[in-house]
């Protein structure tokens, strides 16, 4: 298995802090955001390589950062260097899943904050064997309005996914999480050979269910944020502090 951490954008929403410094490496309690995924998923045997997508600005922070981190991380620069530039998430992707053709997928957007071992999600995929995306449910209508919410029906198959809905049908949402199994390689490059929209990996998914694909959704409980806001980011860095961090 490959993990594909999408960590390219430049987070304007976030200015000033993310001016100079990108959003998954903001410091939140007491290290940057993203070595609590790298912590998360030490567990995942079968996962032998971490592909982290940046762009070319803070390409040499990503670098520091993995230095002596974890031997399997290799550090991919988009080549952009503006947020003018970018390339979107799956347009990062793409870049990356060049490197991992043959293997299972596993993608995480980087400014996304776990509070449950990921090596569940990864055994949840291993017993189903198709495309998964794990689903939080937010519990409010109002606050779904913000993320990609999903339908699942009660086999646990994804069937409806919008980006954003002015009228969320649920209130479960995308956390931001998704595996692709190894036979579902060649979809994912038709998708990006279509020129169809490449700005979020929802935007694929949301062609893959609209096609008919079979998705499962994994419904996790624990905390979870996006850190998308700057009230995101200072409510997460308030709230740390009394969480107990699961690790099993």
């Amino acid at each position: 298995m490959k993990l594909i951490m999408l960590c390219a954008g430049y987070a304007t929403r976030l200015y000033p802090y993310t001016i100079n410094a990108p959003k998954a490496l903001l410091e939140v309690g007491d290290k940057p955001l993203l070595s609590y995924a790298i912590e998360n998923i030490k567990d995942i045997a079968d996962l032998d390589r971490i592909y982290v997508v940046t762009n070319n600005k803070f390409y040499p922070r990503f670098l520091s950062w993995s230095n002596n981190l974890d031997s399997r991380i290799e550090i991919i620069n988009d080549n952009t260097k503006t947020n003018e530039e970018r390339l979107g998430g799956v347009g990062d992707f793409a870049i990356a899943l060049e490197k991992c053709f043959g293997d299972d997928i596993f993608i995480i957007l980087g400014d996304n904050f776990f509070n449950f071992p990921l090596k569940k999600f990864v055994d949840f995929f291993k017993k189903s064997k198709k495309c998964c995306i794990a689903l939080h449910d937010i519990k409010n209508i109002n606050d779904a309005k913000r993320f990609g919410v999903l339908e699942v029906n009660q086999k646990g198959k994804i069937i409806g996914f919008e980006e954003k809905p002015k009228e969320p049908k649920s209130t479960l949402i995308s956390t931001g999480a998704y595996i692709f199994p190894r036979d579902f390689t060649k979809k994912l490059r038709d998708y990006i050979d279509s020129g169809r929209n490449k700005e979020g990996i929802g935007y694929m998914i949301q062609d893959f269910i609209a096609n008919g694909f079979d998705i499962k959704g994994f419904v996790f409980d624990e905390q979870w944020y996006d850190i998308g806001t700057m009230e995101d980011y200072k409510r997460i860095n308030q709230e740390i502090k009394s969480w107990k961090l699961s690790k099993k």
